[in-house]
């Protein structure tokens, strides 16, 4: 049997396009910081 490894993206990739910039670059991304912000999330995180 082979062994699974999880999906291990480099940091980079993945703040480039979840990070904050990534999210403030569009539309949809910045509604998406507002509605975090809007139920009292701190936002500047790639989990946004």
């Amino acid at each position: 049997m082979a062994i699974h490894y999880p999906r291990r993206t480099s940091k980079i990739k993945r703040f480039r396009k979840l990070g904050f910039r990534a999210r403030m670059r569009t539309k949809s991304g910045r509604k998406i910081i507002n509605n975090r912000r809007r139920a009292g999330r701190t936002v500047n995180a790639a989990k946004c």
